[in-house]
């Protein structure tokens, strides 16, 4: 179902603004049914932006690849499915208090959601692809 995405076309779409890439990231995660997060030997990355606890989450396993450096290198990409994104990893965000930071720059920047807010979006994005 993945389909390739080009060298070029990864770097125009990390250039994006936070807005642009989190767009970018609802339609294609939409259409991939699967959300990307980095891994290592302790569970999942998380980041601190704006004084608060997040989840740095892609919409393509090549983003999160390419984001797996130097501090990060020994993280490994992993896909979560929609449905289990739905049922197990919202509510434990919730419960958690952690955000999540949607599609981040290489300068850790990106748009911060709430667990809430970000499934509702995806939810939208799932119904316009299946009319």
């Amino acid at each position: 179902m993945s389909d390739n995405i080009t060298p070029e076309k990864l770097n125009e779409i990390k250039k994006y603004s936070d807005e642009k890439r989190a767009d970018y990231f609802i339609k294609e995660t939409a259409k991939q049914n699967k959300i990307w997060i980095l891994t290592d030997e302790h569970g999942c990355v998380m980041l601190n932006i704006e004084e608060e606890d997040g989840v740095p989450v892609w919409p393509r396993e090549e983003f999160a690849a390419s984001w797996a450096t130097n501090e990060w290198q020994h993280c490994k990409p992993e896909a979560i499915s929609l449905n289990k994104w739905f049922s197990r990893w919202t509510t434990g965000l919730i419960e958690d208090e952690i955000a999540i930071v949607v599609f981040p720059s290489d300068e850790e920047q990106g748009m911060v959601y709430d667990p809430e807010e970000l499934e509702q979006r995806l939810k939208q994005a799932q119904k316009k692809q299946n009319k």
